[in-house]
């Protein structure tokens, strides 16, 4: 029986052909019959002889088998359904619902077409067109200012004339407006000068019936201011006058109205003043001054009172 060699890693035994790992008996078998040591094998190294990867083949993969349609596959033959005659719940699409819409779309220039186009018109136009253009235009700027040189210089005396005339403008304004207010307001300062004269506080009535105006001047004496005023169309006329008095309405009535009218009068409450009407006449006391109107004017209650109140 040969001996077998065997070499130690890490305190395991493998058999030096084999490279495979002796187990402990056959390991004790083969210390008990060789006592050799196991330095001597390892006195030179030996390459290992357990694999021998240069003459293994790389592994390739596998080749798959590719299987050939014989014919090609109708793809809307197996997505399409096959209707059944007996089915009537689907409704029937509309003519021309699936077909597509025709648009007419005309021809269209291009923008590069367009432009060559643009720019070959415009040479060909004529120069003569442009220059008569620009002649046009110097023509006009020349007549313009040439206008503008003919405008007639303005005089210098024209602004001093101009205004003297609106000075004496205003000025006879101012007159005429000043000569109406006088004349509107000459009776009532008649009366206050009258009344000056007088010696008495008098005054001008606001309200005087239509129809009737001042005749005449302001007349006045010791204490007392009469107007006489007459119709515009006619012979009546009626007289204010204003006196001075130290009588109240009882003393007017006895003193005044009763002698002259007697029981025939009607007195009025206006104002505060108590008016007693007789007649075309009327009088009332007011302040310590007598008023009487006296005439032949055919004046009216009415009339009378708003005299007498707006000689308040």
């Amino acid at each position: 029986m040969t001996e077998r060699a065997t070499v130690t890693i890490n305190g395991q035994e493998y058999d030096a052909v084999t490279g495979l790992p002796v187990s402990s008996s056959d390991t004790s078998h083969k210390q008990l019959a060789s006592h050799a040591p196991a330095t001597k094998l390892h006195s030179s190294p030996q390459h290992s002889t357990t694999l021998r990867r240069k003459s293994l083949k790389r592994p390739e993969p596998a080749k798959h088998a590719i299987i050939g349609h014989k014919s090609p596959v109708k793809h809307m033959d197996i997505a399409r359904p096959h209707k059944n005659v007996n089915i009537h719940k689907f409704a029937p699409h509309p003519v021309g619902a699936l077909q597509p819409k025709s648009v007419d779309i005309g021809p269209v220039t291009h923008p590069h077409v367009a432009k060559a186009h643009a720019l070959s018109a415009a040479k060909a136009q004529p120069l003569t067109d442009t220059l008569a253009a620009a002649d046009i235009k110097d023509q006009a700027i020349k007549t313009a200012v040439a206008n503008t040189h003919k405008r007639p210089a303005l005089k210098r005396h024209a602004k001093p004339r101009q205004r003297v005339v609106a000075i004496l403008s205003a000025t006879f304004a101012i007159v005429l407006l000043g000569g109406y207010f006088t004349y509107l307001n000459m009776p009532a300062l008649s009366v206050r000068v009258a009344a000056v004269q007088a010696g008495i506080d008098a005054n001008y009535p606001q309200y005087r019936p239509d129809g009737y105006a001042l005749r005449g001047p302001v007349t006045y004496s010791n204490g007392s201011v009469a107007m006489n005023f007459q119709a515009n169309g006619g012979d009546q006329s009626f007289t204010i006058r204003q006196s001075k008095s130290g009588w109240d309405s009882s003393a007017l009535l006895d003193n005044y109205v009763s002698p002259r009218a007697g029981s025939d009068y009607i007195p009025y409450t206006e104002n505060g003043l108590t008016v007693y009407t007789y007649g075309d006449n009327a009088a009332w006391v007011n302040g310590g001054i007598l008023y009487t109107i006296e005439g032949n004017a055919p004046l009216s209650s009415t009339q009378i009172r708003k005299i007498a109140t707006s000689l308040l």
